[in-house]
């Protein structure tokens, strides 16, 4: 086992590091590789999980949960009395805060593009400011983006 993880180490390193190997989708690839392959023999009965794919128990399907439209409405407008209430201004100035903490230059050590700065205090002064989850998250895109997975074939 020892002399298999030191052949992959081996591999990654003949890639050029880790990072060009996720950049080549060389873990994506082994990970897709290795989930088919589980549950190939899952389906199969090679491999036997209880209560899966055998020792089942032929029961009724759990109730399933239903919520009411009013509830989202009721939600709705709980977001615009808050939204009325709180202090935009202030809102606006913890999410500009947030966003110039998250441009900041990456450290020089680093080889990547994240921010050298610690944005949780950031984002803790926009909570208390009452600025929603949804606007935290679009600041923080607003600076670094939407990351989309390359699919590996």
């Amino acid at each position: 086992m020892e002399n298999g993880a030191f052949d992959y180490f081996g591999k990654l390193d003949a890639m050029g590091g880790m990072v060009k190997a996720i950049e080549r989708g060389y873990p994506q690839k082994e990970i897709a590789e290795a989930a088919y392959q589980y549950q190939r023999a899952v389906e199969a009965k090679e491999k036997i999980i209880v209560g899966v794919n055998d020792f089942t128990i032929e029961e009724e399907p759990p109730h399933t949960l239903y919520i009411d439209e009013t509830v989202a409405r009721q939600q709705s407008a709980k977001l615009k009395t808050l939204r009325e209430r709180r202090s935009n201004e202030r809102v606006q100035r913890a999410l500009d805060s947030l966003k110039k903490a998250a441009s900041r230059e990456p450290r020089a050590e680093s080889n990547s593009n994240i921010s050298s700065a610690n944005t949780m205090p950031y984002i803790i002064d926009a909570v208390r400011a009452y600025a929603t989850v949804g606007e935290i998250c679009d600041a923080l895109r607003q600076v670094y983006g939407t990351y989309t997975e390359v699919s590996v074939t």
